[in-house]
């Protein structure tokens, strides 16, 4: 019998309608276009508007399209795998609430956080339960709303960030397509250079932390750039390395869509072409959790069955890690 490996048989993403540009943001903090496309390569990200709207909401279009491309129903799905760091609310998990909108009824599911690599980190942890033989179908979606936890006063981030969703489905496959491996890290030394500082149990909501603005996102950016741009270039060159892969034989290198410069620096550590690196930044924004899964649904008519795919993340905590795949359709 031959390996089973999870390959991704279907991806499809969702945006919101809303388009948030530069020029908008000009009018609300003190900015302008030059100094947020130089500094991070985005020049307009999409924002969720409406009230009651969470990210479930934009996981139901993804998860429907994605469904109708391969042809299934949801209630062929066996596991859901929620990636988010701003899920619809503390507790039930938002993979539930999805279940429910789309009628999963043969689904059990939970949620993942790992910030930015949530999604990196699900395809990798829903594999497994595809490679043991337990199940057929598990659906891995990432999706944010980070204009939920935004403070559109604060220029060092409310122009980085926009809202979006994608999914991908897991299947078992035995012709040495899917996933073939991935390395994964974490580093606790980053805890208090990425974080919303209220809302959890060391420090619950009130009046004060509403007051003191401590549920909105916060960073320390140079930290964090240091530590992204080395940490997330090196762990891609390490999965090339550890399965002897050079530039010349990568098809695609797909990065986490943090900053421009984030991106570059993958590139040139790795080897790979400009034109292999697949990017759209600058129409979304760092949509964090969806960013990978937004790039397999934009790129997937781009790729070809075999391609060797080297998917790349950088996130809060910190987390980061790189995963390498054969594309499988």
């Amino acid at each position: 019998m031959n390996k089973i490996h999870a390959a991704i048989t279907a991806v499809h993403g969702y945006v919101p309608d809303y388009v948030l540009t530069n020029h908008e943001l000009e009018t609300m903090v003190d900015t302008n276009d030059e100094w947020i496309t130089t500094r991070t390569g985005i020049k307009e990200r999409r924002v969720l508007k409406g009230e009651g709207l969470g990210t479930s909401d934009m996981a139901v279009p993804a998860v429907e399209g994605l469904l109708k491309k391969r042809g299934i129903g949801a209630d062929e799905i066996d596991l859901i795998i929620f990636c988010t760091s701003t899920p619809d609310r503390v507790f039930p998990a938002t993979a539930n609430i999805l279940a429910g909108k789309i009628g999963a009824t043969n689904a059990w599911g939970y949620d993942l956080q790992a910030t930015c690599s949530g999604f990196l980190f699900g395809l990798a942890t829903g594999s497994q339960f595809v490679e043991t033989g337990k199940y057929k179908k598990v659906l891995v979606v990432g999706g944010d709303k980070m204009s939920s936890i935004i403070n559109y006063k604060d220029r060092a981030t409310c122009i980085i960030f926009g809202d979006g969703c994608g999914a991908a489905l897991l299947e078992p496959n035995e012709e040495g397509y899917g996933i073939v491996d991935s390395i994964l890290k974490s580093d606790g030394f980053g805890a208090p250079y990425i974080k919303q500082e209220a809302g959890g149990s060391v420090k619950p909501a009130s009046h004060e932390t509403v007051d003191a603005n401590e549920h909105y996102f916060y960073q320390e950016g140079k930290v964090v750039f240091k530590f992204a741009v080395t940490r997330m270039a090196e762990v891609a060159a390490e999965v090339m390395e550890k399965n002897n892969l050079t530039a010349d034989n990568i098809n695609w290198l797909v990065p986490h869509q943090a900053n421009k410069r984030i991106i570059d620096a993958a590139a040139t550590r790795t080897g790979v072409n400009a034109e292999k690196v697949v990017i759209n930044i600058d129409r979304y924004g760092n949509t964090t959790n969806a960013t990978l899964p937004l790039c397999l649904w934009e790129w997937e008519d781009k790729f070809k069955k075999g391609d060797n795919i080297i998917l790349a993340a950088f996130g809060g905590g910190f987390t980061w890690g790189a995963m390498y795949l054969k594309w499988a359709y």
